[in-house]
């Protein structure tokens, strides 16, 4: 949401029936999209618990994203690794290919 160099702005937004006014560099639209994202999620998590609190409902928010968050880094770091691994038969190949030319 932050952007080096960039003024910050006032967004409103409205979570779980709270408006918050939060300040960003950002793209306005990405910031409503991810409060409005955050939103869904404490609704649906609402309506699936009986009579949980405000600040319950945010928790549950928070380890679920958290819990993504975990799983994306998990995945991001496979990738990496399978990039790794791919470079280096790369790298040998092309190293092959080279001292095989006269």
């Amino acid at each position: 949401m932050e952007q080096e160099g960039k003024p910050r702005r006032a967004i409103r937004v409205t979570i779980a029936n709270q408006t918050f006014t939060l300040l960003s560099s950002g793209d306005d639209r990405e910031v409503t999209e991810l409060a409005h994202r955050v939103d869904d999620l404490i609704s649906e998590i609402a309506a699936r618990s009986a009579n949980v609190d405000s600040s319950r409902l945010a928790i549950l928010a928070c380890l679920h994203l958290a819990d993504q968050l975990q799983q994306c880094e998990r995945n991001l770091k496979e990738l990496r690794e399978a990039v790794q691994s791919r470079a280096q038969k790369f790298q040998s190949l092309l190293d092959r290919m080279i001292e095989d030319i006269p």
